[in-house]
């Protein structure tokens, strides 16, 4: 009788599980590939929305100018964020943070409403803010509308401040960061609130109330913040 050669099989090695680390990569990968789905898909449908009911906005409407100096306006508060939640702690980095992370979503969006539009996300050099806010009146002065437009946006900080911000710590830091941001939120408020009423595409009425809701309430609450350090507000500039 014949034995048959014995057969040979090579265990098999099961994959090993992904470690903590690289799950959390790929949870944080999927999540970013989401966004960007969720922002394409977006982005298509106000070009299919804005192309079916009414005509882009003009250079010279509210709805660009708006976006275009809010991007501006917002841009400068993120920055300051950014600055106070790297050095300071608590409840006032966890504002910061989200100050930061809210402003960042809407300049984004801003701005991808002007390559729909097919706008320039900037004013081009030399050009002077807030002219389509025809007739608007912040901090007793009349702005935009013809030439009566201008040089600085209201609550924007000067270079001079930021550096100084930049180079506080410790109680300096958190009371300079309340009070320049308390005034970049009240400037932007009045923005806002004339874009809310006045613009003419209703996603971005929609975005000037949200901001309008949201740093109110911000507001209120640097107020309280800066009371308890023994802060007060600047004036608006």
């Amino acid at each position: 009788m014949t034995e048959e050669p014995a057969t040979t099989t090579e265990p098999t090695t099961e994959p090993e599980p992904p470690s903590g680390g690289a799950t959390r990569v790929l949870i944080i990968v999927a999540a970013m590939l989401v966004v960007l789905l969720v922002g394409a898909t977006g982005g298509m449908l106000i070009t299919l929305n804005s192309a079916e009911e009414t005509p882009f906005p003009g250079a010279d409407s509210v709805d660009v100018g708006f976006a275009q100096d809010m991007r501006v306006h917002h841009l400068q508060a993120v920055t300051m964020a950014g600055i106070a939640r790297d050095k300071t702690t608590g409840d006032l980095q966890s504002l910061a943070f989200d100050i930061e992370s809210t402003q960042l979503g809407q300049l984004s969006a801003m701005g991808g409403w002007l390559t729909v539009w097919g706008q320039p996300e900037l004013l081009p050099p030399g050009a002077e803010h807030m002219r389509w806010m025809s007739g608007a009146t912040i901090a007793g002065h009349q702005h935009g509308g013809g030439a009566d437009g201008a040089a600085t946006m209201p609550g924007m900080a000067t270079s001079a401040e930021l550096n100084k911000l930049r180079a506080a710590s410790g109680t300096e830091l958190d009371v300079l960061f309340l009070q320049l941001m308390l005034r970049h939120h009240q400037g932007g408020y009045a923005m806002a609130e004339y874009a809310a009423k006045h613009a003419s595409v209703g996603y971005v009425r929609n975005m000037a109330q949200k901001i309008m809701e949201s740093q109110a309430a911000e507001s209120r609450l640097m107020e309280a913040y800066l009371t308890e350090l023994g802060g007060q507000p600047l004036p608006m500039n």
